[in-house]
């Protein structure tokens, strides 16, 4: 009796870590690439938006998700939550159709973004003749700020 008790335990602990090593083997799932809602000309590249910030060009610019504020922006907060996308269908009910608009996010890939596109959608929505996605591909900390690119 005095030796099951042992080899009860060991069964046990080599069940144990072999469910351990198979369970970290497993593949997590990856989730799919959004299809993109723009146009490739509606992309602004970091360094084009930049300059446009520090000429002080006539834009506004839109931070639709939850990452640092790039200089100049507006934080509405993550555009995938309904109040946020509620302020920012606000803002485009009334503001100037052909004012140069610039929404960005940067939380992840951009095809994996869950706020770019509703945000996206509502100024399409409003027919809005000059709205452009800061295209970061990587993230905001890669594309932008590592780059030295202004921010609050």
């Amino acid at each position: 009796m005095n030796n099951i008790i042992p080899a009860v335990q060991r069964l046990f602990t080599t069940i144990l870590l072999c469910l351990l090593f198979f369970s970290t083997k497993a593949q997590i799932p990856k989730m799919p690439l959004q299809p993109d809602n723009w146009k490739e000309d509606q992309l602004i590249s970091p360094e084009s938006l930049a300059n446009l910030i520090t000429r002080k060009g006539k834009l506004k610019i839109y931070n639709i998700g939850v990452v640092q504020n790039i200089k100049g922006a507006v934080n509405l907060g993550p555009a995938s939550e309904k109040g946020s996308l509620e302020k920012l269908k606000n803002i485009a009910r009334s503001g100037d159709k052909s004012e140069f608009i610039v929404i960005y996010c940067g939380c992840c890939p951009m095809g994996k973004c869950p706020n770019i596109r509703p945000a996206f959608d509502v100024f399409k929505a409003q027919r809005y003749t000059n709205v452009h996605l800061l295209d970061l591909p990587v993230n905001i900390k890669v594309d932008w700020i590592d780059k030295g690119f202004p921010v609050e």
